[in-house]
């Protein structure tokens, strides 16, 4: 067996079929044929079942198939490991947040990042959750600053600070210069502009809600971040996310609560039992030095 084999078969497996896969691997089906037959001889079993219209995996295939996939994000682990460099002149790093932190927590860490290590390749990415996952588990991703919730055993999770959820509202807002806080009485008046369910900041804020027993009057639901600042800069409804984001130059200003504001464990997530590359252990290093200085 070669590894050319384990690449033919994943892509059998990712496409369905051997006519797309022979297109993608740039090959004649004839010759994706006779390698995946070589490799199935190899092995003593049928990995695919070619009696259907689409080819499909064998039982054994997707045991052989998932043991494939972590071969080879073992061995491109290994050969960035034969590339890293350790006193950090040169390298790259692939590093994922999600959108709540982009708008506060992002620039300030490039910004220190770079300026000490000025020759790292940064490769930064706005996910979420879920795909933050996939992406650290079949490593295309390094390192990454999300939620201490993980449901994937392989990752691991380090926890870096609590995050406080704040309610906001922009210049238009009645309450814009308000200094009193508000009773849970108060904030169920309020109309809201939110993340939609998809967010993981959106399940956060509804627990937020329930817990307080309050229904909140939701007049837009908005998918993104940015857009959402957008619209409570510039509407007379409020929003809760996190209270960093509440700034004098966003026009933003954070009501302050009676009841006890919603918070958050942030992690810094990365795969267990892999190479981490000096990069990536640099900006793990300087996101807990950054978070104990706040």
């Amino acid at each position: 067996m070669l590894l050319r084999h384990l690449r033919y078969l994943l892509a059998v497996a990712d496409n369905g079929g051997f006519t797309r896969a022979a297109e993608v691997l740039h090959v004649s089906q004839p010759t994706l044929s006779q390698q995946i037959r070589q490799l199935e001889d190899s092995l003593g079993v049928s990995l695919f079942d070619r009696t259907s219209r689409t080819v499909k995996p064998t039982d054994a295939g997707l045991a052989y198939i998932a043991s494939a996939r972590r071969v080879l994000v073992e061995l491109e682990a290994g050969k960035r490991a034969l590339h890293d460099v350790k006193d950090l002149s040169r390298g790259s790093l692939r590093l994922a947040m999600t959108p709540t932190f982009m708008p506060y927590l992002v620039g300030p860490l490039v910004r220190d990042y770079i300026k000490r290590y000025p020759h790292i390749h940064l490769e930064v990415f706005e996910l979420s959750m879920d795909d933050i996952e996939i992406g650290l588990a079949d490593d295309s991703l390094d390192i990454a600053i999300a939620f201490e919730q993980v449901r994937n055993t392989d990752i691991e999770s380090i926890p870096a600070f609590i995050e406080t959820l704040g309610l906001m509202v922009g210049r238009d807002h009645p309450l814009y210069d308000c200094q009193i806080a508000l009773s849970v009485e108060q904030v169920a008046q309020l109309d809201f502009a939110l993340l939609t369910a998809d967010f993981a900041t959106r399940l956060c804020i509804d627990e937020y809600f329930a817990t307080a027993q309050i229904t909140p009057k939701v007049v837009i639901e908005v998918n993104s971040v940015n857009t959402l600042l957008e619209v409570i800069r510039h509407t007379g409804v409020a929003t809760i996310l996190p209270e960093s984001i509440a700034t004098q130059d966003r026009g933003l200003h954070k009501l302050l609560l009676q009841d006890k504001v919603p918070q958050r464990g942030v992690s810094i997530l990365r795969r267990k039992n892999n190479y981490h590359s000096v990069a990536s252990v640099a900006f793990k290093d300087l996101m807990l030095e950054t978070a104990a200085l706040n």
